[in-house]
């Protein structure tokens, strides 16, 4: 049977989402958890993308397959008794076995979170401490020539094993609540750093070290040097996958 998880987690401990050899990851806690589920029989999860270290997820999506009978409620607490409590499954459901966590995608969306009031040690592993004011109205102006269809190179590492730049933004909105702003992206597909790589360049434009009219100079360079800092992982977070 083929299941779909719903889970969130506090990245702030972790070495990112995906298993690595001799560190702590979501995916080896949620494998090894649902390994002694399944009668010790190792089971592989399969998510909808990787999350860096120290981001964060509001509502991963995971699919993987099990060999024992089990309801979805039952099999929901039994992770979320397993797990370490930074982790926890919010829903399990019974999808086709051809369904694939990443491959079905239609759109994801992330947020990231900056504080521009005062310093807050609290919130410093889950909001990104600017301390700083920012020009909202240039950086809604420059979320707009980010949305649409682009080549988003300059605003990824080089690699290699990437053939193709080129993603939809579906939608991006920024708001402000309690001096934290919440900037969002809504997207087909985003590559690894995409979403921090923008977010620093709207921080400079904000802070008056650019103007939003630079985003659409620099999607046209294709240069990666061209678009500025990457903001720091904590402010980041993956909210939602959406299937059809």
């Amino acid at each position: 049977m083929r299941y779909l998880m719903t889970f969130s987690y506090d990245g702030s401990k972790y070495n990112g989402y995906q298993k690595q050899p001799n560190k702590r990851t979501i995916q080896s806690e949620i494998e090894k958890a649902l390994t002694t589920i399944n009668n010790n029989c190792f089971v592989s999860i399969s998510a909808s993308g990787r999350t860096d270290a120290l981001v964060h997820a509001i509502n991963q999506k995971a699919h993987f397959d099990l060999n024992i009978n089990i309801t979805c409620d039952k099999l929901k607490k039994a992770i979320n008794s397993l797990i370490p409590k930074d982790i926890y499954v919010k829903k399990i459901e019974t999808v086709s076995d051809s369904f694939h966590a990443r491959y079905n995608v239609l759109a994801k969306q992330y947020i990231y979170k900056i504080n521009i009031g005062e310093y807050n040690p609290i919130e410093k592993d889950y909001v990104l401490q600017l301390c700083h004011d920012l020009n909202i109205t240039e950086i809604k102006k420059a979320l707009k020539y980010l949305e649409g269809t682009h080549n988003f190179k300059s605003f990824v590492k080089a690699n290699p094993d990437i053939t193709d730049y080129t993603r939809t933004i579906i939608e991006t909105d920024i708001k402000e609540e309690n001096n934290i702003l919440i900037i969002s992206f809504l997207g087909t597909g985003f590559l690894r750093y995409m979403v921090r790589n923008m977010v620093g360049l709207l921080i400079e434009i904000g802070l008056g070290k650019r103007k939003s009219e630079d985003v659409i100079t620099i999607l046209n360079k294709e240069d990666r040097t061209s678009s500025g800092i990457t903001a720091l992982p904590n402010g980041l977070y993956l909210k939602d996958v959406f299937y059809e």
